[in-house]
Order: structure tokens, then C-alpha cells, then sequence
């Protein structure tokens, strides 16, 4: 069935309009916990899947068909389009993405080249094309943020406290300047592509940025996640922008230029309108450990998120971050059930 912009619940609420339902989706929605996921998956690189375009239209839609979620999120990588340009970086199971030689000078700069994306990614713009063919709810694209993809590139893999990133931005400020700014060009094209070949919506994820005080942010970060937001205002799709521990922060991202702010569990939804505004839009946030429990108690805790957000307009009802491998698919199956039958917004 095509798909119809004006029938979905999800792009409504991006645009802060009146719907039936509150909708829902999941980040990281096949979330690795799908044993049809699994099955298919096997025991390769994510890279290899990523670049199959049959293989990833096929774990696209699994979520999709699995728990009748009313968007679709593109199964990719934050640091596909680094990966794709040759820079040396790779996905490593249990561990995430790891850098072979990390940025350490100004000469490591031309290890990060503009992207391509019909030479470099052309299996990212097949698996959009195949998804907008195939299923009838929005595709959301996305891409890494540049604070959090360049931490993995300085860091040189996943790390706690993002020390050397840190240690970059207050000693070589220029250097992470012109990090962050080939990154969000990179961020930029490969936004643009996804949503020419089809992506209804787009999110930007600052997973990390949490890891920073506010004058941190606004000072080294905010003005290249703000290049990357205004860059694709002109395309017209919904941006939301998403990090985790970023409660102080979340003034600061909508001023980025984003039309829909992620919110984790750590902040209620009634505390985070205060801080985005009347007429902010929002994306969450239940605990993703919590699905972990019984079903009485996941109920609980879903109604509990439903009462913050006391019938407010513009809600996507989301987790606080991606779903853990051991969830079991049931329970969010239960989830979205509840939440499309309980969960009311004003003005209807």
C-alpha cells in the first residue's frame, strides 16, 4: 500500500497537529532482541548488513510488522557515511564503533573527505527507495551528530567520560572546530540524500552530548548540530534531535533548530515541556530497562509517562534510548497496544 503523509499519526504529531492516537516507534526498534532479527543477522559485520540492501529493508520492516509501530527507522549506522568514505572505523560486536587510528593532529583531517553519497553509500539510498516502496507508515533517516560521532573518532571507541575529546575541545579548539564541521557537512549530504530517496522524517543523534555542561554545548557544540538543522530545514521533513542525559541541554537542542526534542527517563515529561516551552514538541522517554520487567509493572510504568504528559499535543511516545538485546518482543508488542488505546491528547 503507498504511503499517505496525511494519514500518519506520527507526522501529525511532528507538526504539533491533532491526531487519533498517540503514535509510537522505538529507537533501535529491531533492537537486536527479534529473533527473526537474529535469524537473518547472523553472525556478520553490521557493515555487511547495512550494505544489503534486501537485508536491511528486511530488518527495517521487522519492528514494523512485529509491533504495529506507526514509523519506520532506518537501519543503518551513526558512523556509516566515516565508515563509507574509507576514514577506518568499524562496528565491533559488544564493543560498538572503534576507530583503527584515531584523530589525534590537524594532518588526520584529510582522512575525513566529503561524502558522496551516491558513490559512498549507494545501498543506503536502495534500502530507502525499497522501504518507500514496500511499507505504508513514514521512514525516519537520520544521522549522527557531530560532537557524538566525533567522540568515537578522537576516543577512538566508546568511552565513559570522553576524556581526550574533551581534552581536544579546550587544547586544540580549532582542530575540533574543523572536526565538527566536516562532520556535519558529512551529517548534511547524507540527511539530504535519504530524504530525496524518500525518508519522511530525519533525526539527529547527539547520544553523548549529555557528557558536557551547558556552556560546554552551547560554546564548541550547538553551532555545528545548528549548521546541520538549518542546512535541512529547506527539505521539509520533521527534524528531531536526540541525546541521552541531556536534560540540562534541552533548551539548547530545540535552539539547534529542531522541530521535536528527544527526552530520556531521567526527566519527566511535564518538567520537560517547562524547559522547551508551551508549544514544544517532544519524543519519549520510558526507561528502555524497565520493559525488562513483568507486564504489570511495564503497564504501570507506561501509565505513569502517559499521566506526565497529561493529554498535552505533540507527544511520540518513544523510550529514553534504544531497545536492549534481551527485551522480550512481547512485552513492547503490550506497549504499544496500551498506548494506542490509553494514551489521549488535548483538543480531540
Amino acid at each position: 500500500m503507498p504511503f499517505d503523509p496525511q494519514s500518519s499519526a506520527f507526522l501529525a504529531t511532528c507538526r504539533r497537529e491533532p491526531t487519533e492516537r498517540v503514535p509510537v516507534w522505538f529507537m533501535r526498534q529491531a533492537g537486536r532482541s527479534l529473533p527473526e532479527y537474529r535469524a537473518v543477522r547472523g553472525d556478520g559485520s553490521i557493515n555487511t548488513a547495512i550494505a544489503n540492501p534486501d537485508l536491511a529493508t528486511e530488518i527495517t520492516l521487522q519492528p514494523v510488522r512485529r509491533y504495529g509501530v506507526d514509523a519506520a527507522i532506518l537501519f543503518s549506522d551513526i558512523v556509516t557515511p566515516v565508515h563509507a568514505i574509507g576514514f577506518g572505523i568499524d562496528i565491533k560486536p559488544g564493543v560498538g564503533p572503534v576507530a583503527e587510528k584515531p584523530i589525534t593532529s590537524a594532518d588526520d583531517l584529510r582522512r575525513l573527505r566529503p561524502l558522496d553519497p551516491e558513490a559512498d553509500t549507494p545501498y543506503v539510498l536502495e534500502t530507502i527507495r525499497n522501504l518507500v516502496a514496500e511499507h505504508d507508515i513514514p521512514l525516519i533517516g537520520f544521522a549522527g551528530a557531530p560532537f557524538t560521532v566525533a567522540s568515537y573518532l578522537i576516543e577512538g571507541g566508546p568511552s565513559k567520560n570522553k576524556a581526550r575529546t574533551k581534552s581536544m575541545m579546550l587544547d586544540a579548539p580549532e582542530l575540533f572546530t574543523s572536526i565538527l564541521d566536516r562532520l556535519a557537512d558529512m551529517a548534511i549530504v547524507s540527511l539530504t540524500s535519504q530524504v530525496a530517496n524518500g525518508a519522511s522524517a530525519v533525526q539527529v543523534f547527539d547520544s553523548w552530548a549529555g557528557c558536557l555542561s551547558p556552556d560546554m554545548y552551547e560554546r564548541y557544540v550547538l553551532p555545528a548540530s545548528q549548521k546541520i538543522f538549518e542546512a535541512v530545514a529547506p527539505l521539509g521533513v520533521p527534524r528531531i534531535h536526540f541525546g541521552i542525559n541531556t536534560g540540562e541541554l534541552l533548551a539548547l537542542m530545540r535552539a539547534a533548530g529542531a522541530d521535536v526534542v528527544g527526552v530520556d527517563w531521567l526527566v519527566p515529561l511535564d518538567v520537560a515541556r517547562q524547559r522547551l516551552g508551551p508549544d514544544s514538541i517532544i519524543q519519549g522517554n520510558l526507561d528502555p530497562v524497565l520493559c525488562l520487567a513483568q507486564w504489570p509493572a511495564v503497564a504501570d510504568a507506561v501509565r505513569r509517562v502517559i499521566a506526565q504528559n497529561a493529554g498535552e499535543p505533540g507527544w511520540i511516545f518513544n523510550l529514553g534510548h534504544g531497545v536492549l538485546p534481551e527485551t522480550d518482543p512481547a512485552i513492547l508488542e503490550r506497549v504499544v497496544e496500551l498506548v494506542h488505546a490509553e494514551a489521549h491528547l488535548g483538543g480531540q
